[in-house]
């Protein structure tokens, strides 16, 4: 009999995300038909209560046509609910009580909460015979605000739960295309090759939302985006961008190269910050046409903390050598996108000659969302007589990754992730030495900042962020793939 506990389970993420996901995976017969999935929270309650709540958000969040009675009933009658302060120190008990004899078995434990409450959580979960040697725990981000506040965080789970039982959560990373992107990588010999210093002049990988604070506003203000977004999330694609070759595709290995990249970040200091990064705040203007306000409006009070970020980045090692990488995230910026967008150096001569024969260098386009597809511009000849020379143009070799597997369901990120942490696979988890080589990185940014007393330039909400963040690239000759 297997068990999912699910902490913060009366929250925005289970009831957006995890309910859903679970649910997903019920229909396609992918759960344990003995699963029981618990769910605990502050909010009093019972189970006829949370699976109510449950209903409702399957009601919100999927799509109607997959709401068969007979799932949706099988689904509710795996809920429990018992309700919890983990601060209290018979908190447990209950839940103990709930998972029963499963425990020691196999039970899997996702840790939605205030890092503040880790320790208590896990000092709770041991002490009531939640932590035996076949229970897993997930942790969701954020993980500490710096280096030395992860480790504390890391060394309270590691007092329950050894290494290979954490499952530390960058949702990015059960994404289809980010996965697909070790598949372009290493299953194809066409990049390989070129995927080096001699092949690629630079990589840019942007994250930009047009969203603003969405309620998120004492956490977003104490955070900023360096931390909230670069710190997990763009570095895992750099990461994932830069690594070698893994030996095989197993936990240990992949997670091996990853960290090697990061141990590889050319750091940003206080001498080089000022000409590595760009840090900005959104103010008034409009985004989809309708006027919206700036940051310190929705706020509530000034504040310096940034909502844009880029930066400049290096990995020095041999594959990657002088290739500048670069990174921008923000919100209330003119789209919504993620992409890691690869620039290839031009060829080394032109045979070609004449007003139509202009070279551009190809470039590969990896987007993430709001749509996932790969893109690939390569050069090609125009139709046509050509008397006064061969005319070329740029041209797009696009998949949509819903197109060319239509007939597969896109997947929540979540699914893959709650089914390999129910499973044991951790290869698309964070290991911790991974999570404080990215702390170490960021640190030295954020002191850099402080040191030089840089404070966020403002930008018009749905625009591409400050005009010091064009200067970053075009110093170098590059220009934004807006």
């Amino acid at each position: 009999m297997k068990t999912l506990l699910l902490f913060g389970a009366t929250g925005d993420l289970a009831r957006r995300m995890l309910l859903p996901s679970l649910f997903g995976l019920d229909i396609d017969g992918l759960l344990p038909d003995d699963l029981v999935i618990v769910g605990t929270a502050r909010s009093e309650g019972d189970d006829a209560w949370f699976r109510e709540k449950a209903d409702q958000a399957l009601h919100e969040f999927m799509d109607a046509d997959r709401l068969r009675p007979d799932v949706v009933a099988r689904f509710l009658g795996r809920l429990k609910y018992r309700s919890a302060d983990v601060s209290a120190p018979n908190a447990f008990a209950a839940l103990a009580e709930a998972v029963g004899d499963t425990a020691p078995k196999d039970l899997s434990i996702f840790l939605s909460t205030a890092p503040s409450l880790f320790g208590p959580t896990i000092e709770g979960l041991a002490k009531a015979g939640l932590a035996g040697d076949r229970a897993r725990l997930a942790l969701e981000k954020p993980l500490g605000v710096d280096l030395a506040s992860s480790r504390a965080i890391n060394d309270a789970v590691a007092a329950g739960f050894p290494e290979n039982r954490t499952f530390r959560i960058d949702h990015y990373l059960g994404k289809e295309t980010v996965q697909n992107l070790i598949a372009l990588r290493f299953a194809n010999t066409l990049f390989e090759p070129l995927w080096n210093a001699r092949g690629i002049d630079h990589v840019q990988i942007t994250v930009a939302e047009t969203v603003g604070l969405e309620g998120r506003h004492g956490f977003y203000d104490d955070t900023g985006a360096l931390r909230d977004m670069v710190q997990n999330h763009m570095l895992q694609l750099l990461a994932l961008t830069a690594m070698e070759p893994p030996a095989r595709f197993d936990a240990t290995s992949v997670r091996d190269e990853k960290v090697k990249v990061l141990r590889s970040l050319r750091p940003i200091d206080s001498e080089t910050v000022r000409t590595h990064s760009v840090i900005g705040q959104f103010e008034a203007g409009s985004i989809g046409g309708a006027p919206v306000s700036g940051y310190a409006q929705e706020l509530g009070h000034p504040s310096n903390t940034e909502t844009f970020v880029a930066l400049k980045a290096h990995v020095d090692n041999w594959r990657w050598q002088r290739v500048p990488f670069y990174l921008r995230t923000g919100k209330r910026l003119a789209k919504r996108r993620t992409e890691i967008f690869i620039q290839f150096k031009a060829v080394p001569h032109s045979i070609f000659s004449g007003p139509g024969a202009s070279l551009q260098a190809n470039k590969l386009i990896i987007g993430l969302q709001p749509e996932e597809n790969v893109s690939f511009r390569l050069m090609a000849k125009e139709p046509g007589l050509d008397r006064a020379g061969m005319r070329l143009r740029e041209v797009p070799l696009d998949i949509s990754m819903p197109n060319a597997f239509a007939d597969k369901r896109r997947r929540i990120a979540y699914e893959r992730l709650l089914l390999d942490l129910m499973d044991g696979d951790p290869t698309l988890f964070v290991r911790r030495d991974e999570v404080e080589a990215q702390w170490t990185w960021v640190d030295a940014i954020r002191a850099g900042w402080n040191a030089n007393g840089m404070t966020p330039k403002g930008y018009p909400s749905g625009n591409w962020g400050p005009s010091a963040a064009i200067a970053l690239t075009e110093r170098d000759g590059v220009t934004w793939n807006d």
